[in-house]
Order: structure tokens, then sequence, then C-alpha cells
């Protein structure tokens, strides 16, 4: 798990579905330099992922996994599996992170979704490691905050709204004591019927 980039994002699974939320920030350094990004993004159908890491690489990692799993399901007539998507989307950050360059492809990346073998969460590292996630993962610089949450309220079969619930309090938890984190929750259900985005919660710093 890694904590050196600036956000927060985290993987849960529950009972017939997994939740995926991250928060809305990006920030340069000390300089918060968006607040409405979107870190939860949709793949195809029935896979999500979340993102952290440098922006420029997670939008090239993000056309090439959408892609490629595109040519995927026209060659196979069917949807790939979600470890033939993880896999995929490793190697990508296992060639990007060991190519020579001024600036290192810092990456990683929480995936999840549905396939015929039921549900699945994979958290991704910058070097290429792909590790399958039995309860639930996070990663960015507030996870080691949410983890506390995590091994604290985490049940396993939690339906939809405890699941929700849960993933929205870890991110809130994150903003109150993580800098890089913040300005609003991003949150996404994954279900055998697909990919459901709940609506974006935000949060609003201005004096009043």
């Amino acid at each position: 798990m890694e904590a050196r980039k600036g956000t927060t994002t985290v993987g849960i699974i529950c009972k017939d579905c997994i939740i995926l939320a991250a928060d809305n920030r990006a920030t340069a350094g000390t300089l918060i330099a968006n607040k409405a990004v979107q870190k939860v993004v949709q793949v195809s159908n029935y896979m999500a992922m979340t993102t952290a890491g440098l922006v420029s690489d997670i939008q090239l990692f993000t056309k090439i996994i959408k892609g490629q799993l595109m040519l995927l399901k026209l060659r196979k007539g069917k949807e790939p599996s979600v470890k033939e998507a993880a896999n995929m989307l490793g190697n990508l950050a296992y060639s990007n992170i060991r190519r020579p360059s001024m600036i290192p492809g810092i990456v990683g990346f929480l995936f999840a979704g549905h396939d015929r073998s039921g549900q699945h969460l994979y958290e991704l590292t910058f070097d290429g490691t792909v590790l399958e996630a039995d309860e639930y993962a996070t990663d960015g610089s507030g996870s080691t905050i949410v983890l506390g949450v995590l091994e604290t309220l985490y049940k396993k079969n939690m339906t939809v709204e405890q699941g929700v619930e849960l993933a929205e309090k870890c991110i809130q938890t994150a903003i109150q004591r993580d800098s890089a984190t913040g300005n609003g929750i991003h949150v996404a259900v994954i279900t055998k019927d697909g990919v459901n985005f709940k609506n974006r919660k935000t949060v609003d710093y201005r004096l009043k």
C-alpha cells in the first residue's frame, strides 16, 4: 500500500456489491490545483477503478485500459474477467515505472468489478503489483487514516446502504486529517447489474 499519493481512495466488499469511493482534490505540492477531480472512473459495463498519483499517467492509463477492454470484448464476444482486466492494468504500471524518464510514473489503482465468477476487488501498486482484497482496500496519502476506520467498523456481508455509509465515513475522516484529501466525496456501487454512481457530496470550505 502506497501512501505517497495525494488523495484518499477506498474499496469495500459488501454482500452483493463492491463500493468504491474517493475524494475530489488534486494537489501540486502544497497547492490545491483542482477541487473537482473525478477519481472513481468506470472502465467497462461492469468494472470501475479509483485513481491515485500523477494525473497525466492516470489519464493515459484510463484511456488505454478502456480501449483494451473494449477490444477484448469485441474479439471474445463477451465481457473480459475482472482478473484479466486488473492484470492488464498492472502490466501497464509495471512497464511505465521501469521506463527511463525524467518524471517517474507513480500511480496506484483500486480496481473492482463483477464477472461470471462473482465480484472482485484488486489493489494495484505503482510498481505493477496486483493483489486481490478479500474485505477492503485503500490507497493514497490518507490510507493509513482510513485503515483505522475500516478495521473498526467493517463487517462482512454489509448491505449497499451500509457499504456506502462506511465508504463516505472513511473519506470524510481522511478529509479531516489529511491535507491532500478534500473537496467532496465520489462513490460508485458495482453490482451484477453494472456500475452505479451515487450523487457526489461536496464539502464547502468557504468562509461564511
